[in-house]
């Protein structure tokens, strides 16, 4: 069945017009006359078989409708431009994968041994973007997520890859050489936002009192928190795998053990239905498991 699509050419013209707000403007921005913009849209208002703008004599104003396509359009655009450019910006032969990713796995633990996938797969492109949220994979136009488990990923392919568990960090100026355990009540906490309770559960599973388990800071992410941090305004619960060099180096302290039951299984989530891109996440999912299973060992060592 042929598909109804409204032509790029129209698209543009609306997209240039709904944001300035003007046909005029948007002639200028595009370098054609105001009359073909004009034209442009009444096409794309006969395919569409409605009205995108309130024509007030020379001036015009996106209606309900307009405004609600507009974000669309301006998505689209956006997208289309992006893939453009990702494929001039690869050589012929190659593969890529998009890939979403927890914004503070990513930053700490995934980019800094991408080298490691290059030099096995130089021939796979590896595109990153952060998410903190679960989303809808299906459409999203990503070929895999690395997230914690969620009922959002329901009917996707399910590849387990670890145990998150949390630690207290704080920065080794603020704490004495005697009364550790009594210092952290006295401490300045910091929460992640997504984890209102976690120092509630953390005192509550160590035996270690804590106060007012819920005063302190709140930032969204890990990463935002392990700033805080270093920074010495507090002690956070992170997970270890993110701070392994800081506590390497002595720039950040745990002297406090490790929670158990604050704890999240992470996955590489995928596509329930096979992609043209499958080979290529294949080596992705092999190499990731082989830098996983490193990790544990450590870990366990």
């Amino acid at each position: 069945m042929r598909r109804k699509l409204p032509s790029t050419t129209s698209l543009r013209a609306f997209d240039a017009a709904a944001r300035h707000g003007n046909f005029s403007k948007a002639a200028e921005e595009l370098s054609l006359t105001e009359g073909a913009v004009s034209r442009q849209i009444a096409r794309l208002e006969a395919l569409l078989n409605c009205k995108l703008f309130d024509r007030m004599g020379s001036r015009v104003k996106l209606n309900p409708l307009g405004i609600n396509y507009a974000h669309h359009v301006s998505e689209s655009l956006y997208r289309m431009e992006r893939d453009a450019q990702s494929i001039m910006g690869m050589p012929e032969e190659s593969r890529s994968l998009d890939i979403a990713v927890l914004p503070t796995f990513l930053s700490r633990w995934l980019i800094p041994r991408l080298n490691k996938f290059n030099q096995l797969y130089p021939d796979i492109t590896l595109n990153l973007a952060a998410r903190a949220d679960p989303f809808i994979l299906s459409g999203s136009g990503f070929d895999a997520v690395i997230h914690y488990e969620h009922s959002a990923w329901a009917g996707m392919r399910v590849q387990f890859l670890f145990q998150e568990n949390l630690l207290p960090i704080c920065h080794p100026a603020l704490l004495k050489n005697d009364g550790i355990d009594q210092q952290l009540n006295e401490l300045q906490l910091i929460h992640r936002r997504q984890n209102h309770d976690a120092w509630l559960q953390y005192s509550q599973e160590s035996g270690i009192r804590i106060d007012n388990p819920m005063k302190g800071r709140r930032y969204d992410l890990h990463e935002m928190a392990i700033s805080a941090v270093i920074a010495g305004q507090g002690v956070a619960l992170v997970p270890g795998m993110y701070v392994e060099n800081e506590l390497n180096n002595g720039s950040i302290i745990s002297p406090w053990p490790s929670s158990s039951r604050l704890s999240k299984q992470f996955s590489l989530i995928k596509p329930k239905e096979t992609g043209i891109n499958e080979t290529a996440l294949e080596c992705f999912e092999r190499w990731l498991l082989s830098e996983v299973d490193t990790l544990t060992n450590v870990n366990r060592n």
